[in-house]
């Protein structure tokens, strides 16, 4: 009687590994970067966006002790390459955030709301564009809500 074998060989795992390893090399080259930057400009008009409804927040809140409000204002010249949340009183910044390399925005640079949340300058919208995507962010004057759709 043969004793029953209770595992693999070395050369039968080696052969595995070597087909598996045959598989990855065909398929990463396939693999484009275009997929992986898809959600480049999807993250950063949803960043902007979070920015714009945080700037109209904050002029709400702090309405009793700045009577001014509050202005998001986009960082870098052509293309942003990010914004700061700035006080309309004092002049100081509150809050900088940059936005991913990976997506071009154009368009308005600045959104500023009074104390009541009311939109102090009405501006155009402003697009953000990468990975096969282009979106728009643009803020509602009337209400203050903001908007971001697909093109």
């Amino acid at each position: 009687m043969k004793a029953q074998r209770k595992g693999v060989t070395l050369i039968e795992m080696l052969v595995v590994v070597l087909i598996i390893a045959a598989m990855v090399f065909v398929a990463v080259p396939r693999f484009s970067m275009a997929t992986a930057n898809a959600g480049s400009a999807q993250t950063a008009a949803e960043k902007i966006s979070a920015g714009i409804r945080y700037t109209r927040s904050l002029a709400i809140s702090n309405a009793a002790t700045n009577t001014h409000g509050f202005s998001l204002n986009m960082t870098g010249s052509g293309s942003y390459t990010g914004f700061q949340i700035v006080s309309l009183s004092s002049g100081s910044v509150v809050k900088t955030e940059t936005i991913n390399q990976n997506a071009t925005c154009t368009g308005a640079n600045d959104f500023r709301f009074g104390p009541l949340g009311n939109r102090l300058i009405d501006s155009d919208s402003l697009v953000v564009s990468g990975g096969g995507k282009t979106l728009n962010v643009a803020v509602v004057s009337a209400t203050g809500m903001v908007k971001c759709q697909q093109q």
